[in-house]
């Protein structure tokens, strides 16, 4: 199986934390969506002809800016060059966007799950963050979904906001959990370099949380989440059973997939590339007939590390046997102290067939998986 990312690099207007590529400038929209069917054209063969693809996931930016003609003609452009076998097609999109017109629109264009960035259902706190949407709107949002029929709804929201104490994440928290979305995506605040609060706290103008008290906010999302039925299946997204996303499941276990659009990466099992982070440079070289694709060869370690990297941040673990069979290494031989040390200061599982983070070694995952690379 296989998936096809698409990156749609228009927003309404810039979010404050956010330093994705993306454009406020949708003057050139029409341009962009022809140059990303032409992408697609053009490359149909990178993930090998016959693979079949499972799921297609428009990101960004907001695709949800697109017209329904857009979104139609890229995914007329889709089935036209793929061999197709869609388990699972995602939109991510804003609360504003998502009126009952646009939400059947979506229904009737075959999207089956939505991942609705709602952040948080603080008024200041949005307002902080420059959002285009109010909290009544998320509300709403996630109301009119459901009754749109969307059954797969994914919500995003954003811990580590500084506050004197940690009632407005647990506000959120419960607002959230009562919207029961079956899926919530939660991510650190985390201080970019080229954002708006990068310069702001350069400048001495904004203080970030404390890694404590992001860490302590990250405890009390695994346990409200833990207490309401929500599995947490990779260390920054819990969902109900049958709710899990696969697109991004297959991510983080190796699948390959196809990335179109400006910025957009792409993995086909043994090399890692990405397209230009330009919107004209992209449109432009398209229109030229040239790919704007750079290909970054992959030895196999880098592939080992890579994989033990993204599945240690799942609920599944690192395959020990996949290791052996596919890249002949033997991580509980080789990286045998470590493994020990980690086990007994109860950061890490070994159940000899798989090794896993518990609840406390989530905290440090990317820590720990630097410990075990080969």
């Amino acid at each position: 199986m296989a998936g096809i990312y698409i990156h749609i690099p228009f927003c309404k207007q810039a979010c404050h934390y956010c330093d994705f590529h993306f454009s406020t400038n949708l003057s050139r929209s029409e341009d962009m969506v022809q140059m990303i069917n032409k992408e697609l054209s053009l490359r149909k063969d990178y993930l090998q002809g016959n693979t079949q693809i499972k799921t297609i996931y428009f990101g960004g930016g907001t695709p949800s800016l697109l017209s329904d003609s857009q979104l139609d003609s890229i995914l007329n452009t889709i089935h036209r060059n793929y061999n197709l076998a869609i388990e699972e097609l995602t939109i991510e999109t804003n609360p504003d966007d998502l009126s009952q017109k646009k939400l059947k629109s979506l229904k009737r264009l075959g999207f089956d799950r939505l991942s609705i960035g709602i952040q948080s259902f603080q008024e200041d706190i949005l307002k902080f963050y420059n959002r285009a949407h109010q909290a009544s709107e998320s509300l709403l949002a996630i109301s009119l979904a459901k009754d749109a029929g969307f059954s797969k709804l994914s919500i995003d929201l954003i811990y580590g906001f500084p506050n004197p104490d940690h009632r407005k994440w647990e506000q959120d928290l419960a607002i959230a959990i009562a919207q029961d979305p079956g899926h919530i995506s939660s991510y650190c605040l985390t201080i970019e370099p080229k954002t708006a609060l990068g310069n702001w706290a350069e400048k001495g103008k904004f203080q970030p949380a404390s890694e404590d008290f992001g860490a302590e906010q990250f405890e009390i999302l695994q346990a409200v989440m833990q207490t309401s039925g929500y599995i947490q299946y990779e260390i920054s997204n819990f969902g109900k059973e049958g709710h899990f996303a696969k697109h991004n499941t297959n991510y983080w276990r190796g699948i390959p997939y196809l990335g179109i659009g400006p910025s957009a990466h792409s993995f086909d099992g043994n090399k890692r590339g990405a397209n230009i982070s330009n919107n004209n440079k992209y449109i432009e070289s398209l229109k030229a007939d040239k790919l704007s694709f750079e290909v970054d060869h992959l030895t196999p370690e880098d592939l080992v590390n890579e994989y033990i990297l993204t599945s240690l941040r799942t609920i599944w673990g690192t395959d020990l046997h996949y290791l052996l069979q596919t890249y002949q290494i033997d991580l509980l031989q080789d990286k045998s102290y470590m493994i020990q040390k980690l086990n007994e200061e109860k950061l890490l599982e070994i159940d000899y067939t798989s090794l896993k983070l518990t609840t406390k070694g989530k905290l440090l995952a990317d820590s720990i998986a630097s410990a075990l690379f080969i």
